[in-house]
């Protein structure tokens, strides 16, 4: 097959397509798609990228091919520098990445919340009973920040740190858009701000390593994943030396602090937009909750719409739109050479928002998941956690937690948006979720 010229998505002058992409990304890498295909090029600022879309780049993620043509390194090369580490499983590939992978799983998988589901209620209940008080209005993002941290902090690390979630934010922030999306020039971590808070994450870092070498002989059935963490440091410091400890054991709060607020925060804003599917949710989460027993981990099934609807929000608000790579080596993709070193974005999001794969795309349709619809499990449809190795390695612990959390909010709180015919504001940086100022009215209280 004899390569084509990769055809450019017409853009500005000077910005080229930036102003479309900082807009809505997920919309633009769809459009491109259905005008260019699965390979195009797109121009942002004075720079040229070549994206692959759609459900082919998804089945190329998976695939061998995928595997050895692309890499993660370079994209989280100046975060592992301004960390002080070595290596990160987030920017480690084959057997590097693996091993890391290896050390985690167990600590970040569903298995880390067996036997502890009502812990993870209790700490609902907390939360609520702090920043969700009848009468006020709520802002969304910000008081689900909390409530992800004081969980995670809980059942991955055993520490809530509530005192460092302002500086955990704001370091998550000023990394994510220097170092990560390089959205914003690197002066800025100069600025005082992150100055403090990226000293305040070290202590934290430093505090959480020092207590937890004193417990380090915990036997394996009471570990959790920062016992796993050490353990491997001490047992094997050449695989988490002392210098990638803070990375290790803060990484939950960076992990989630974005992610599962900002999922979450849009699944609040789609429930309450359509009454129907509020009704369905308030059902189960007050069936659910009616006994007074202790949960099994087997009520999951007692909540379907809850998953579904936590799925369609992961399809329509989609946290990670695009995967960002590099070329190995020279590889042919679709019909088209993709050249050794450059910086290549992954579309895996695309078919989320295409009819053949999700009929009237736009619409929010929970029953989309039920038999036999079962839209989701076309193959490279559903993407909401990435595609191939790097495929989110805590997505059962989240699906786990985002579920019961908000069957929890929605059986206790009565909540109202800030008027019938409000649109969700957005944000896109420094990754896609509701804006900061996304309020609601909690009218009072359920139960």
């Amino acid at each position: 097959m004899i390569a084509t010229e990769i055809p450019l998505v017409p853009g500005l002058p000077v910005v080229g397509n930036a102003l479309e992409m900082s807009r809505d990304p997920a919309a633009f890498f769809a459009r491109a798609y259905r005008e260019h295909g699965p390979v195009y090029r797109m121009r942002l600022l004075n720079r040229t990228y070549t994206v692959l879309a759609g459900a082919e780049a998804a089945a190329f993620m998976g695939s061998r091919a995928g595997r050895e043509n692309l890499r993660s390194k370079e994209y989280w090369q100046d975060f592992l520098d301004e960390y002080g580490g070595t290596r990160t499983i987030l920017g480690e590939d084959g057997d590097s990445h693996k091993e890391l992978r290896e050390i985690m799983r167990r600590g970040y998988s569903r298995e880390a919340l067996k036997g502890r589901l009502d812990e993870l209620v209790g700490i609902t209940d907390r939360v609520i009973e702090r920043d969700w008080r009848p009468g006020t209005r709520v802002p969304v993002v910000h008081a689900l920040q909390y409530l992800v941290t004081d969980q995670l902090g809980t059942i991955l690390t055993g520490n809530a740190p509530l005192e460092y979630v302002p500086d955990i934010r704001t370091m998550t922030l000023y990394v994510l858009n220097v170092l990560v999306t390089r959205q914003r020039p690197k002066v800025l971590l100069r600025h005082p701000k992150y100055r403090r808070a990226k000293s305040r994450v070290f202590e934290l870092g430093d505090r959480m390593l020092a207590d937890l070498r004193v417990t380090a002989g915990k036997p394996d059935e009471d570990r959790i994943l920062v016992d796993d963490l050490v353990r491997v440091h001490l047992d094997r410091p050449e695989a988490l030396p002392t210098q990638d400890m803070t990375m290790a054991l803060t990484g939950p709060y960076v992990a989630g602090l974005d992610t599962v607020a900002n999922t979450t925060a849009a699944f609040v804003y789609a429930v309450l937009k359509h009454p129907e599917v509020l009704a369905r949710v308030q059902e189960e989460a007050d069936a659910l909750f009616a006994g007074g027993g202790p949960l099994q981990d087997e009520d999951l099934r007692k909540i379907p719409s809850i998953r579904y609807a936590l799925m369609e929000t992961m399809r329509l608000y989609p946290i990670a739109v695009a995967l960002t790579r590099t070329a190995t080596r020279d590889f042919e993709f679709e019909g088209h050479t993709i050249r050794a070193g450059e910086t290549v974005y992954v579309g895996t999001t695309v078919p989320h928002f295409l009819e053949e794969y999700f009929p009237e795309p736009a619409k929010f349709d929970i029953a989309r998941y039920e038999k036999p619809r079962s839209e989701h499990l076309r193959a490279g449809a559903y993407s909401p956690y990435g595609r191939g190795p790097h495929t989110c390695l805590g997505k059962s612990f989240a699906d786990v937690q985002m579920a019961f959390s908000m069957a929890r909010l929605f059986h206790r709180l009565d909540l109202e948006l800030p008027s019938p015919g409000y649109t969700l504001a957005t944000k896109t940086a420094p990754t896609p979720g509701p804006a900061m100022s996304f309020k609601v009215r909690v009218r009072g209280l359920r139960h």
